[in-house]
């Protein structure tokens, strides 16, 4: 594709020796001040130049957009602003609706600013608005073409609705955009707007093919910025958490507690590469609850989402082929200290923390996940990175040491990134650990002989308009444990082998692919089958949102412990996405059903496993979203085993910063007794009521209350009231 040139002030593209179409930016005159309002009024405006060639990504690459877009951006000494407008022929279908923050999503009309300040295009920022107002933020790495909404920036934005469609205005602070002294002229940006009508549209800024190896690859030139002299900034947050607990085992007198705790989270930018943080007690555990999860019928350890921000920093610098690491493994940091740097070929993140345990530490095995108490741990991190073109490759190091002489855990070594040409990548990593932390047969963790071992991952992938192809292998040695990264399953070796084929534009449906999955993983030691699947399928897209998949499983084997018999499972599993109606914007399924392996009882059986999970909008006001998941097995006809997790979490909004959110969940348990197997039961329940106030990133208050019980019969109750409060100081100053 030719590059484009700048032929008026309502179309830029001005011509650079890159293939996509550039986005000229203007610097604000002196004395010039924009109000964010989401209007497009201003003057300066009308000296920005539109860019308007828009083109779709979904449903037909390439196409023709439905409705016209235009972006313009201007800039300051302290930050960019980005205006878009978002014409629309049919202004009453609209979807505007108020969310939640890091919940804008497809079902609702918004448009999406992508920032590479660095221009290596392998990680950037993106900053999401819907026409309501409600934003969402997070970084799009390409390695693993991921989006995670976990980080959360200082900007800001607002919007305008008006007779030809509405407006948008994004102010993204300099001191929030990550980029280096030699990022002058580098500037990548791109574009994206969301259409959820019949067909749920994507119209980009620059042509996504659809063998890009990655959504962000093609980002576009963003000419013009000119770097403020000076990147310094230094952010500090203190926090305030009041709360009162409950506690009562059934038939013991209450106790009960008040307490006030203190945390502090400090952001400090001496240069433009190099970022420090600082942390001390963070703390989100009342406002951001871990969703349950079905753990009756597995044997090994499930992964649950970081939500503190200390993590939050250049997170894609943390994320390597194997995802080396967890940081969910730090439970409860007394402290923490890091520092990451960021530049055009060099890119690495350092971290220290103290961290008080609690939690377990896994001690993984080829059959199942074993796990020891966690001490209390004091650990030192790093991940570096070097881009060489097509060529990326970096190393990774941590080092925990626990308390009272417990032992230590080491982990170290190199991984690799290779985009060989436009449709091969290879990516992989050589991992060695020593543990000295060694469990101690009562469940937690002693000083011993020091135990080595070896992870060696090895991915390849071949990815055209319409095929993937991609075949990966990790050997895992016996003594191979990360208690900084998430690895559940150790002295095996995976081969994993996939093939899909797509068509486009077929009938009814947008995307037809026909693929198989084949993997294969044996025990190290003995050679014995763990696991063996060959699973044919196919997936298809389609209007109103919908995509759906079928799985068939002729050949699934799975051994549950090194004496068990192979288990032979024969099952279909599907899923299915949909967007009903306006006010029914999501349901979500999932289900398998057939002969599926009991890994208690170490037999197969019949039974399925389920789950449904749905939004609603009765009332614009209102978010509903209920979910269940279920699984069962039967034996001689009658269910031997039983678990289900539901849960309902319902949002009143009462603006863009003001929220009352409530959430009821319940999980329970109920295996029957049998032969070797013993009787289980277990039953939980929670409710939480909690009203937040959001005015920037760094300013909010929570205000809540919960209550808990726990087995069935209830043996344990509890309840908590908090208030939370988290305060950036520079907005206090200057609300002063």
């Amino acid at each position: 594709m030719l590059a484009l040139c700048v032929l008026a002030a309502n179309d830029s593209g001005a011509q650079t020796d890159d293939a996509a179409p550039s986005v000229q930016a203007v610097r604000l005159q002196p004395g010039e001040t924009l109000t964010l309002d989401g209007s497009l009024a201003h003057p300066a405006w009308q000296r920005a130049p539109a860019f308007s060639r828009f083109v779709e990504k979904f449903p037909v690459a390439g196409g023709p957009p439905p409705q016209e877009t235009r972006v313009q951006v201007l800039f300051d000494d302290q930050a960019l602003w980005v205006g878009v407008t978002a014409l629309d022929k049919e202004t009453a279908r609209i979807r505007d609706v108020p969310v939640r923050i890091d919940n804008v999503n497809r079902t609702q009309d918004f448009v999406v600013v992508y920032v590479d300040p660095i221009g290596t295009k392998r990680s950037a920022q993106f900053f999401r608005i819907n026409a309501a107002g409600s934003m969402g933020d997070g970084l799009h790495t390409a390695a693993d073409d991921s989006e995670d909404f976990a980080p959360d920036f200082d900007w800001d934005g607002a919007v305008q609705r008006n007779a030809q469609g509405w407006t948008a205005v994004l102010r993204l602070p300099f001191a929030s955009l990550r980029y280096g002294d030699g990022a002058q002229g580098a500037w990548r940006f791109m574009v994206g707007r969301r259409l959820p009508r019949d067909q749920f549209h994507l119209v980009t800024s620059v042509l996504i093919p659809r063998e890009a190896p990655s959504f962000i690859h093609h980002l576009q030139p963003l000419l013009g910025v000119s770097l403020p002299e000076n990147s310094r900034f230094l952010t500090v947050r203190p926090s305030l958490t009041l709360r009162h607990t409950q506690d009562r085992d059934v038939g013991q007198p209450h106790s009960s507690e008040r307490k006030l705790d203190a945390s502090l989270d400090i952001k400090w930018r001496p240069r433009a590469e190099l970022v420090l943080d600082g942390t001390i007690k963070p703390d989100f555990s009342q406002v951001a609850l871990d969703v349950p999860q079905l753990a009756g019928n597995t044997r090994f350890a499930l992964s649950f989402p970081e939500k503190r921000p200390f993590f939050f920093e250049s997170a894609d610098l943390l994320r390597s082929p194997t995802e080396a690491f967890y940081t969910r493994s730090f439970t409860e940091p007394r402290w923490g200290a890091r520092a990451t740097w960021r530049s055009a070929s060099w890119a690495g993140s350092a971290l220290a923390v103290d961290d008080k345990g609690g939690s377990f530490v896994l001690l993984p095995g080829p059959f199942s996940t074993d796990v020891a108490e966690q001490p209390g741990s004091t650990t030192v991190a790093a991940r570096v990175r070097k881009d060489d073109g097509a060529l990326q490759w970096g190393g990774v190091l941590a080092a925990r040491r626990y308390v009272k002489d417990r032992g230590e855990n080491d982990v170290l070594g190199p991984d690799i990134g290779w985009q060989i040409n436009d449709a091969w990548r290879l990516r992989g990593q050589w991992l060695l650990s020593q543990t000295t932390a060694r469990a101690n047969g009562v469940g937690g963790l002693q000083r011993g002989a020091a135990v080595s071992g070896h992870r060696l991952y090895a991915k390849v992938q071949r990815l055209t308009a319409d095929t993937d192809t991609t075949l990966s292998v990790d050997d895992i040695g016996t003594g191979f444990r990360h208690d900084s990264g998430f690895v559940n399953q150790a002295g095996v070796r995976a081969y994993t082998g996939f093939f899909g084929k797509g068509w486009f534009q077929r009938g009814v449906f947008n995307e037809f692919w026909l693929n198989t999955q084949i993997e294969q993983v044996r025990d190290r030691v003995t050679d014995r089958l763990v696991k063996q699947v060959l699973r044919p399928g196919f997936y298809a897209n389609a209007a109103r949102n919908l995509e759906w998949w079928v799985n068939y499983f002729p050949v699934s084997q799975v051994r549950s412990s090194a004496a068990s018999p192979l288990l032979h499972e024969h099952y279909i599993a599907s899923g299915l996405v949909m967007t009903p109606a306006e006010w029914f914007p999501l349901i979500d399924t999932h289900v398998a059903v057939g002969r599926l392996a009991d890994t208690v009882a170490d037999q197969v059986r019949r039974g399925a496993r389920a789950t449904l999970a749905a939004k609603l909008r009765p009332l614009r006001e209102l978010e509903l979203e209920p979910s269940v998941s279920l699984a069962w097995l039967t034996r001689s006809g009658q269910r031997t085993y039983h678990e289900s997790v539901t849960q309902v979490l319902a949002v009143w909004h009462f603006d863009g910063r003001h929220n009352l959110r409530a959430i009821v969940q319940h999980t329970g348990l109920d295996r029957r007794a049998e032969p070797s197997v013993g009787a289980a039961r277990s039953a939980s329940r929670a409710t939480s009521l909690t009203y937040t106030w959001r005015r920037s990133a760094g300013t909010l208050l929570y205000v809540g209350a919960s209550r808990a019980s726990s087995g069935d019969p209830v043996r344990q109750r509890g309840s908590e009231a908090f208030v939370k409060l988290q305060f950036d100081v520079d907005q206090l100053r200057a609300a002063w």
